[in-house]
Protein backbone atom coordinates (compact mmCIF):
# COMPACT_ATOMS: atom_id res chain seq x y z
CA UNK A 1 0.00 0.00 0.00
CA UNK A 2 2.59 2.05 0.77
CA UNK A 3 3.84 2.78 -3.25
CA UNK A 4 0.21 3.50 -4.06
CA UNK A 5 0.12 6.19 -1.48
CA UNK A 6 3.91 7.72 -2.92
CA UNK A 7 1.79 7.15 -6.68
CA UNK A 8 -0.97 9.16 -5.84
CA UNK A 9 0.80 12.35 -4.84
CA UNK A 10 2.15 12.69 -8.02
CA UNK A 11 0.00 15.30 -9.83
CA UNK A 12 0.61 15.32 -13.54
CA UNK A 13 -0.95 18.69 -15.51
CA UNK A 14 -3.58 16.05 -17.01
CA UNK A 15 -5.73 14.05 -14.35
CA UNK A 16 -6.07 11.11 -16.62
CA UNK A 17 -2.36 10.39 -16.49
CA UNK A 18 -1.16 7.61 -14.74
CA UNK A 19 1.89 7.62 -12.83
CA UNK A 20 4.82 6.00 -15.08
CA UNK A 21 7.70 3.72 -14.23
CA UNK A 22 10.07 2.74 -17.55
CA UNK A 23 13.00 -0.17 -16.70
CA UNK A 24 14.79 1.08 -20.13
CA UNK A 25 15.71 4.58 -22.13
CA UNK A 26 18.62 4.93 -23.56
CA UNK A 27 18.96 8.51 -23.25
CA UNK A 28 21.88 9.02 -21.18
CA UNK A 29 23.54 7.64 -24.44
CA UNK A 30 21.59 10.13 -26.40
CA UNK A 31 22.98 12.76 -24.40
CA UNK A 32 26.78 12.23 -24.64
CA UNK A 33 26.48 12.16 -28.13
CA UNK A 34 24.66 15.66 -28.12
CA UNK A 35 26.98 17.24 -25.07
CA UNK A 36 30.18 15.97 -27.50
CA UNK A 37 28.68 17.69 -30.54
CA UNK A 38 28.47 21.07 -28.22
CA UNK A 39 24.98 21.18 -26.70
CA UNK A 40 25.04 22.19 -23.56
CA UNK A 41 21.86 20.37 -21.84
CA UNK A 42 20.93 17.70 -24.16
CA UNK A 43 18.72 16.22 -21.23
CA UNK A 44 16.40 19.66 -20.45
CA UNK A 45 16.04 20.22 -24.23
CA UNK A 46 15.31 16.84 -25.37
CA UNK A 47 14.19 14.50 -22.53
CA UNK A 48 12.84 16.24 -19.55
CA UNK A 49 10.17 18.11 -21.08
CA UNK A 50 8.69 14.58 -22.87
CA UNK A 51 9.07 12.70 -19.34
CA UNK A 52 7.48 15.10 -17.99
CA UNK A 53 4.62 15.49 -20.47
CA UNK A 54 4.56 11.09 -20.32
CA UNK A 55 3.77 11.47 -16.55
CA UNK A 56 7.55 9.55 -15.76
CA UNK A 57 8.18 9.06 -12.11
CA UNK A 58 10.60 6.68 -12.13
CA UNK A 59 13.40 6.01 -14.93
CA UNK A 60 15.99 3.35 -15.26
CA UNK A 61 18.89 4.51 -17.34
CA UNK A 62 21.26 1.81 -18.61
CA UNK A 63 24.83 2.88 -19.84
CA UNK A 64 25.13 0.74 -23.06
CA UNK A 65 28.84 0.00 -24.94
CA UNK A 66 29.68 1.10 -28.21
CA UNK A 67 31.42 -1.32 -30.77
CA UNK A 68 34.13 1.36 -31.21
CA UNK A 69 33.98 1.57 -26.89
CA UNK A 70 34.60 -2.13 -26.38
CA UNK A 71 37.80 -3.23 -24.55
CA UNK A 72 40.07 -1.32 -22.14
CA UNK A 73 37.73 1.89 -23.58
CA UNK A 74 34.87 0.76 -22.10
CA UNK A 75 35.22 1.60 -18.20
CA UNK A 76 36.09 5.01 -19.18
CA UNK A 77 33.78 5.34 -21.60
CA UNK A 78 31.30 4.31 -19.09
CA UNK A 79 32.53 6.43 -16.18
CA UNK A 80 32.31 9.33 -18.35
CA UNK A 81 28.22 8.99 -18.68
CA UNK A 82 28.05 8.21 -15.10
CA UNK A 83 29.31 11.47 -14.24
CA UNK A 84 27.24 12.97 -17.41
CA UNK A 85 24.35 11.94 -15.16
CA UNK A 86 25.15 13.25 -12.16
CA UNK A 87 25.54 16.25 -13.48
CA UNK A 88 22.22 16.34 -14.89
CA UNK A 89 20.93 15.26 -11.29
CA UNK A 90 22.08 18.40 -10.09
CA UNK A 91 21.58 20.95 -13.27
CA UNK A 92 18.06 19.52 -12.99
CA UNK A 93 17.50 19.28 -9.02
CA UNK A 94 14.59 20.15 -9.21
CA UNK A 95 13.20 17.67 -11.44
CA UNK A 96 15.41 14.77 -11.09
CA UNK A 97 17.32 12.97 -8.77
CA UNK A 98 19.54 9.90 -8.48
CA UNK A 99 17.97 6.91 -6.85
CA UNK A 100 20.17 4.91 -4.61
CA UNK A 101 17.98 3.00 -2.33
CA UNK A 102 14.50 2.86 -1.14
CA UNK A 103 14.19 5.53 0.90
CA UNK A 104 15.66 7.64 -1.79
CA UNK A 105 13.09 6.15 -4.20
CA UNK A 106 9.99 7.23 -1.70
CA UNK A 107 11.64 11.03 -1.03
CA UNK A 108 12.30 11.76 -4.58
CA UNK A 109 8.84 10.68 -6.01
CA UNK A 110 7.03 11.77 -2.80
CA UNK A 111 8.81 15.21 -3.88
CA UNK A 112 6.82 15.09 -7.28
CA UNK A 113 10.81 14.45 -8.71
CA UNK A 114 11.56 11.80 -11.25
CA UNK A 115 13.07 8.88 -9.66
CA UNK A 116 16.72 8.04 -12.02
CA UNK A 117 17.95 4.53 -11.18
CA UNK A 118 21.62 3.69 -13.19
CA UNK A 119 21.98 0.40 -14.93
CA UNK A 120 24.81 -1.36 -16.96
CA UNK A 121 23.88 -2.86 -20.23
CA UNK A 122 26.25 -5.51 -20.81
CA UNK A 123 29.38 -6.49 -18.86
CA UNK A 124 32.05 -4.98 -21.34
CA UNK A 125 33.21 -2.35 -18.90
CA UNK A 126 33.72 -4.87 -16.04
CA UNK A 127 36.19 -7.08 -18.16
CA UNK A 128 37.36 -9.73 -16.21
CA UNK A 129 37.41 -7.48 -13.14
CA UNK A 130 34.57 -8.93 -10.97
CA UNK A 131 35.80 -6.29 -8.32
CA UNK A 132 34.74 -3.60 -10.99
CA UNK A 133 30.95 -4.44 -9.75
CA UNK A 134 31.50 -2.50 -6.50
CA UNK A 135 33.04 0.14 -8.15
CA UNK A 136 29.96 0.85 -10.15
CA UNK A 137 28.16 0.35 -7.06
CA UNK A 138 29.49 2.62 -5.21
CA UNK A 139 29.32 5.57 -8.17
CA UNK A 140 25.33 4.35 -7.67
CA UNK A 141 24.51 1.40 -10.30
CA UNK A 142 21.83 -0.86 -9.06
CA UNK A 143 21.06 -3.05 -11.87
CA UNK A 144 23.21 -4.45 -14.51
CA UNK A 145 23.31 -7.22 -17.39
CA UNK A 146 25.59 -9.42 -18.04
CA UNK A 147 25.53 -9.05 -21.61
CA UNK A 148 23.90 -7.44 -24.49
CA UNK A 149 23.41 -9.33 -27.71
CA UNK A 150 27.16 -9.75 -28.03
CA UNK A 151 29.46 -11.99 -26.23
CA UNK A 152 31.12 -10.84 -22.98
CA UNK A 153 33.99 -12.98 -20.87
CA UNK A 154 30.50 -13.79 -18.13
CA UNK A 155 28.20 -14.96 -20.81
CA UNK A 156 27.08 -15.03 -24.36
CA UNK A 157 24.33 -12.61 -25.71
CA UNK A 158 21.13 -13.16 -27.63
CA UNK A 159 22.70 -13.22 -31.07
CA UNK A 160 25.27 -15.78 -29.60
CA UNK A 161 22.59 -18.37 -28.55
CA UNK A 162 23.65 -21.08 -31.31
CA UNK A 163 26.36 -21.67 -29.28
CA UNK A 164 24.25 -23.16 -26.72
CA UNK A 165 26.76 -21.29 -24.31
CA UNK A 166 26.17 -21.09 -20.75
CA UNK A 167 27.77 -18.52 -17.96
CA UNK A 168 31.15 -18.27 -17.81
CA UNK A 169 32.56 -19.23 -14.89
CA UNK A 170 33.41 -15.98 -14.10
CA UNK A 171 29.60 -14.74 -14.98
CA UNK A 172 28.86 -17.32 -12.37
CA UNK A 173 31.30 -14.94 -9.92
CA UNK A 174 29.70 -12.13 -11.00
CA UNK A 175 26.19 -13.26 -10.20
CA UNK A 176 27.54 -14.01 -6.55
CA UNK A 177 29.18 -10.51 -6.64
CA UNK A 178 25.79 -8.73 -8.09
CA UNK A 179 23.75 -10.29 -5.12
CA UNK A 180 26.31 -9.63 -2.35
CA UNK A 181 26.02 -5.93 -3.12
CA UNK A 182 22.35 -6.69 -4.04
CA UNK A 183 22.74 -5.42 -7.60
CA UNK A 184 20.03 -6.49 -9.90
CA UNK A 185 20.51 -9.16 -12.49
CA UNK A 186 18.70 -8.16 -15.94
CA UNK A 187 18.38 -11.16 -18.20
CA UNK A 188 16.87 -8.96 -20.87
CA UNK A 189 19.67 -9.55 -23.96
CA UNK A 190 21.20 -12.94 -22.57
CA UNK A 191 21.25 -16.21 -24.27
CA UNK A 192 18.67 -18.19 -23.91
CA UNK A 193 20.86 -21.22 -22.24
CA UNK A 194 22.15 -18.08 -20.06
CA UNK A 195 18.54 -17.42 -18.71
CA UNK A 196 18.94 -21.02 -17.82
CA UNK A 197 21.89 -21.02 -16.00
CA UNK A 198 21.17 -17.82 -14.01
CA UNK A 199 17.53 -19.54 -12.78
CA UNK A 200 19.58 -22.31 -11.92
CA UNK A 201 22.33 -20.05 -9.56
CA UNK A 202 20.58 -17.18 -8.47
CA UNK A 203 19.42 -16.67 -5.02
CA UNK A 204 17.75 -13.19 -5.51
CA UNK A 205 15.27 -12.06 -7.99
CA UNK A 206 16.67 -11.02 -11.28
CA UNK A 207 14.34 -9.41 -13.91
CA UNK A 208 14.20 -9.15 -17.92
CA UNK A 209 14.20 -4.56 -18.49
CA UNK A 210 12.88 -4.41 -22.04
CA UNK A 211 11.90 -7.99 -23.06
CA UNK A 212 8.38 -8.83 -24.85
CA UNK A 213 6.74 -12.00 -25.47
CA UNK A 214 7.87 -14.64 -27.66
CA UNK A 215 4.26 -16.28 -27.83
CA UNK A 216 2.98 -13.25 -29.53
CA UNK A 217 6.03 -11.98 -31.61
CA UNK A 218 8.40 -14.59 -32.67
CA UNK A 219 11.45 -12.70 -32.41
CA UNK A 220 14.95 -13.92 -30.72
CA UNK A 221 14.97 -10.83 -28.10
CA UNK A 222 11.49 -11.74 -26.69
CA UNK A 223 11.17 -14.21 -23.60
CA UNK A 224 9.27 -17.81 -23.91
CA UNK A 225 6.18 -18.34 -21.56
CA UNK A 226 8.47 -20.60 -19.68
CA UNK A 227 11.73 -17.91 -19.21
CA UNK A 228 8.89 -15.54 -18.21
CA UNK A 229 7.60 -17.72 -15.65
CA UNK A 230 11.98 -18.09 -14.67
CA UNK A 231 11.89 -14.41 -14.26
CA UNK A 232 8.84 -14.96 -12.24
CA UNK A 233 9.76 -17.75 -10.14
CA UNK A 234 12.62 -15.45 -8.87
CA UNK A 235 10.80 -12.88 -7.44
CA UNK A 236 11.57 -10.38 -10.50
CA UNK A 237 9.25 -8.47 -13.18
CA UNK A 238 9.22 -8.97 -16.93
CA UNK A 239 9.08 -4.89 -18.44
CA UNK A 240 7.23 -5.07 -21.99
CA UNK A 241 9.64 -3.48 -24.74
CA UNK A 242 7.79 -0.86 -27.25
CA UNK A 243 10.29 -1.32 -30.30
CA UNK A 244 8.49 -1.74 -33.28
CA UNK A 245 9.44 -5.14 -34.22
CA UNK A 246 9.26 -7.26 -30.98
CA UNK A 247 6.02 -6.06 -31.01
CA UNK A 248 4.73 -7.03 -33.83
CA UNK A 249 6.94 -7.16 -37.32
CA UNK A 250 3.97 -6.01 -39.50
CA UNK A 251 2.00 -3.76 -37.35
CA UNK A 252 2.74 -2.65 -34.02
CA UNK A 253 0.55 -0.90 -32.03
CA UNK A 254 -0.28 0.32 -28.38
CA UNK A 255 -2.82 -2.62 -28.48
CA UNK A 256 -0.47 -4.66 -29.54
CA UNK A 257 1.82 -3.57 -26.76
CA UNK A 258 -0.88 -3.92 -24.05
CA UNK A 259 -1.65 -7.41 -25.36
CA UNK A 260 2.27 -7.90 -24.46
CA UNK A 261 1.52 -6.57 -20.78
CA UNK A 262 -1.56 -8.23 -20.43
CA UNK A 263 0.21 -12.23 -21.45
CA UNK A 264 2.86 -11.25 -18.87
CA UNK A 265 0.51 -11.05 -16.41
CA UNK A 266 -1.49 -14.33 -17.19
CA UNK A 267 1.56 -16.00 -17.50
CA UNK A 268 3.31 -14.77 -14.66
CA UNK A 269 0.06 -12.47 -12.33
CA UNK A 270 -0.80 -8.72 -12.43
CA UNK A 271 2.48 -8.18 -10.45
CA UNK A 272 5.51 -9.64 -12.77
CA UNK A 273 4.24 -6.99 -16.02
CA UNK A 274 5.85 -3.82 -16.29
CA UNK A 275 6.87 -1.45 -18.84
CA UNK A 276 10.17 -1.00 -20.52
CA UNK A 277 9.70 0.93 -23.19
CA UNK A 278 13.38 1.47 -25.37
CA UNK A 279 12.66 4.09 -27.27
CA UNK A 280 15.29 3.05 -29.46
CA UNK A 281 14.19 5.54 -32.20
CA UNK A 282 15.30 8.25 -30.36
CA UNK A 283 18.92 6.62 -30.80
CA UNK A 284 18.83 6.11 -34.18
CA UNK A 285 17.85 9.98 -34.53
CA UNK A 286 21.06 11.25 -32.52
CA UNK A 287 23.37 8.81 -31.94
CA UNK A 288 25.97 8.32 -34.80
CA UNK A 289 24.68 4.43 -36.22
CA UNK A 290 27.58 2.32 -34.99
CA UNK A 291 25.16 -0.18 -33.63
CA UNK A 292 27.28 -3.37 -35.25
CA UNK A 293 26.12 -6.41 -36.83
CA UNK A 294 24.13 -7.97 -34.03
CA UNK A 295 21.37 -5.64 -33.41
CA UNK A 296 19.13 -8.67 -34.89
CA UNK A 297 16.53 -5.82 -37.13
CA UNK A 298 17.24 -3.78 -40.34
CA UNK A 299 17.49 -0.15 -38.87
CA UNK A 300 16.90 1.04 -42.39
CA UNK A 301 13.21 -0.64 -42.45
CA UNK A 302 12.26 0.02 -38.75
CA UNK A 303 8.58 -0.28 -37.84
CA UNK A 304 7.19 1.61 -35.10
CA UNK A 305 4.04 1.83 -32.92
CA UNK A 306 3.96 5.79 -34.16
CA UNK A 307 1.77 6.61 -30.41
CA UNK A 308 4.22 4.98 -28.29
CA UNK A 309 7.91 6.19 -29.56
CA UNK A 310 9.05 8.83 -26.63
CA UNK A 311 8.17 9.52 -23.30
CA UNK A 312 5.63 11.84 -24.33
CA UNK A 313 3.44 9.33 -25.50
CA UNK A 314 3.09 7.33 -22.26
CA UNK A 315 0.35 9.73 -22.33
CA UNK A 316 -1.41 7.85 -25.03
CA UNK A 317 -0.63 4.75 -23.11
CA UNK A 318 -2.16 6.00 -20.04
CA UNK A 319 -5.76 6.17 -21.61
CA UNK A 320 -5.83 3.03 -23.33
CA UNK A 321 -4.13 0.91 -20.44
CA UNK A 322 -7.32 2.19 -18.09
CA UNK A 323 -9.39 1.66 -20.66
CA UNK A 324 -8.56 -2.17 -21.11
CA UNK A 325 -7.58 -3.27 -17.88
CA UNK A 326 -9.21 -0.89 -15.36
CA UNK A 327 -7.97 1.44 -13.43
CA UNK A 328 -6.52 -0.69 -10.90
CA UNK A 329 -4.43 -3.41 -12.99
CA UNK A 330 -3.21 -0.12 -15.11
CA UNK A 331 -1.51 1.75 -12.22
CA UNK A 332 0.07 -1.61 -11.68
CA UNK A 333 1.65 -2.29 -14.90
CA UNK A 334 2.28 1.06 -15.79
CA UNK A 335 4.47 1.97 -12.43
CA UNK A 336 3.05 0.27 -8.81
CA UNK A 337 5.23 -3.55 -9.69
CA UNK A 338 8.48 -1.59 -11.07
CA UNK A 339 8.23 0.42 -7.70
CA UNK A 340 7.41 -2.47 -5.51
CA UNK A 341 10.09 -4.20 -6.48
CA UNK A 342 12.38 -1.79 -6.13
CA UNK A 343 11.49 -0.78 -2.94
CA UNK A 344 11.74 -3.91 -1.43
CA UNK A 345 15.36 -4.53 -3.40
CA UNK A 346 17.45 -1.73 -3.20
CA UNK A 347 19.13 -1.10 0.60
Amino acid sequence: MASRRKLSGFSPSDGRLLPVADSHNDLLLACMHRRERGVRDPFGDDWLPGLRAGGVVFQVLPIFTEEQFIGEAALRRTLEIVSLAREIAELHSRDVAVVETAADMDRIIGSGRIALLLAIEGAEPVGSSISMFETLHRLGVRMASLTWNRRTMLADGIAESGTGGRLSSLGVEAVAEMERLNMVVDVSHLSAAGVDHLAEIATLPFVASHSSCRALCDHPRNLSDAQIRLVADSGGFVSVNAFGPFVDERAPSIDVFIDHLEHVAAVAGDDKAAIGADFIMDLVRIVDPILGRQILVDVESLVVIDDLKAPADFANLSQRLQQRCGPARAARFAAANMIDFFRATLN
